[in-house]
């Protein structure tokens, strides 16, 4: 195994959470903590204007939302890792399912005071059927929430998950003290207003050390004592085995915002989460520790720097040895291409790279060349499966308000929806633009960009079709006869496939009933071999 020693050091994963849960703040912790940021940016005030290192688009600063995933490496006592900051917010789950196809394993930030939310259920869905291992961090401790207990059996209940606490909390809200760490057997002591430091460790080996009474009070000290047998009877010690087979997720409690509880969890993550892991493909399954190079395509983003009008993918290692200068099978185009300048990130910071492996996340500089879901390798023909891809909920008419922008409204709509959020569709019979997107702050975001980065004025105009459809059919002309007759309701996608454009569910049902030679598809098949 020649690159054994590089894949051990490597531990890849995203961090997940319903919109306001403090995910963005939990990332910053962990760069602090890994030296790669020296001051957190989610400091908002009147005087202090800084933001969130990972949100790096201007609409992100603006609405205080991630609406992109950044990646981000950094080192962390002897470990590489490579951190995937999700977008919380519904309408952008698309690139959040995207992003699970390409980490090892999952943080999942609960905020304390809503328990668990819609979009948490929807990414516990993914993640449960990709059997990925899950540490739970509790959030906003310091706030009045709800009970710890209750809390606990709510996860459990709604996400459909058991739970093995590592730190049991004392007290919430205004009377949060801190927590006791089941592993380590010691007491972490919390102060309104403070950052936890190595002073506010106190080590208990035996809970029955009247020392616990002084540090934390005769009352809390005997509900802490109950809570512990509790959690001992219950749960016993961690079974690594069923963490990593995605049975069982750790649980900390704390406050990402004071820095509180986050290193108990980041020293339990090193520790127990996955190194790089085998990888199916349309042909066999990738082993991390192959000699020779493998990876896909998770994502592509413009603009990442505005000033240079750059377009980078983002690929994930998954075999072997990625080299600088080195010509790779472009398995799609069926030709060799070579990356002169490959990216590591912390956010929008780039460092060029002369190798990476098996778990890095490598940026490469995209000519047009990419689109999610491709497969680079160093000659082998195979694609990496399970990418998701989604038809679209809403559809809205783009219109030019600018001739003289035309060619740069192209550009930017080709370019904007190759990023996976939107589908582009151009109706028959004319030029109409169509944009499908699932959620509809995608089109703020889309309208937004088009302006700010490639200076095209648009007006977004509703549609009223239920749902997009790819239409497939071994006798061509019964294809070329629907698309004639329902010629208002085709369109192709940029790849030059049939779309029918269903006006409603009971429209959509008739058109099956009364077409069975055509097949409708209700994904776009990113992976063709």
């Amino acid at each position: 195994m020649k690159y054994s020693a590089e894949i051990n050091k490597r531990k890849t994963f995203a961090i997940i959470s319903h919109p306001d849960a403090g995910k963005t703040t939990l990332t910053e912790k962990f760069l602090l903590f890994g030296g790669a940021i020296q001051t957190a940016g989610a400091v908002k005030s009147n005087k202090i204007k800084k933001h969130a290192t990972s949100d790096f688009m201007e609409i992100e600063r603006q609405r205080g939302i991630s609406v992109a995933t950044s990646v981000m490496t950094f080192e962390y006592e002897g470990h590489l890792i490579n951190l995937l900051d999700t977008p919380g917010h519904k309408d952008f789950a698309e690139d959040t399912f995207r992003t699970l196809t390409a980490v090892d394993s999952v943080v999942l930030v609960i905020d304390s005071v809503n328990g668990v939310e819609p979009q948490t259920r929807r990414l516990m869905e993914v993640i449960a059927m990709r059997k990925t291992p899950v540490i739970v961090f509790i959030n906003k401790m310091d706030r009045d929430g709800k009970n710890r207990f209750d809390l606990l059996e709510e996860i459990e209940n709604e996400l459909k998950i058991q739970l093995h606490p590592m730190t049991v909390p004392i007290n919430s809200g205004k009377d949060f003290k801190g927590v006791y760490d089941l592993h380590k057997k010691s007491l972490v002591l919390f102060t309104a207003g403070t950052k936890a430091n190595d002073e506010a460790v106190v080590e208990i080996n035996d809970l029955n050390d009247t020392i616990l009474e002084t540090k934390i009070g005769k009352n809390d000290a005997n509900i802490l004592r109950e809570d512990v047998e509790l959690i001992d009877g219950v749960y016993g010690e961690l079974n690594n085995t069923d963490y990593l087979s995605g049975n069982i997720a750790p649980v900390f409690f704390g406050s990402a915002v004071n820095n509180f509880g986050v290193k108990e969890m980041l020293d339990t993550f090193i520790r127990i989460a996955p190194t790089p892991r085998p990888r199916s493909t349309t042909t066999r399954d990738v082993l991390p520790e192959e000699e020779k190079f493998s990876g896909f395509i998770f994502k592509i983003h413009a603009n990442l720097d505005p000033k240079h009008r750059d377009r980078i993918a983002f690929l994930r290692v998954c075999s072997g040895r990625f080299a600088r200068h080195t010509y790779y099978n472009h398995v799609r185009l069926q030709k060799d291409i070579r990356f002169t300048n490959p990216y590591s990130f912390l956010a929008r910071q780039k460092d060029v790279i002369e190798e990476a492996y098996p778990g890095d996340v490598v940026g490469l500089f995209d000519t047009g060349s990419f689109k999610i879901g491709d497969t680079l390798t160093e000659g082998e023909n195979f694609y990496f499966t399970g990418i998701p891809s989604f038809s679209p909920e809403i559809f809205k008419e783009v219109v030019n308000k600018d001739p003289m922008k035309t060619k740069q409204l192209e550009k930017g709509l080709n370019q904007l929806t190759d990023e996976g959020v939107a589908q582009l569709f151009t109706q028959f019979g004319g030029n109409k633009k169509i944009i499908g997107c699932v959620g509809e702050l995608q089109f703020e975001v889309i309208q937004y960009r088009l302006l700010q980065e490639y200076g095209a004025s648009v007006q977004m105009n509703s549609l009223p079709f239920y749902k997009a459809c790819w239409l497939t059919c071994k006798d061509a002309k019964k294809l070329e006869d629907f698309t004639k007759y329902k010629l208002a309701n085709i369109a192709e996608d940029k790849d030059g496939n049939v779309v029918y454009l269903a006006q409603s569910e009971w429209f959509l049902n008739t058109e099956i009933s009364n077409n069975p030679d055509i097949i409708f598809h209700f994904t776009s098949e990113i992976n063709k071999v």
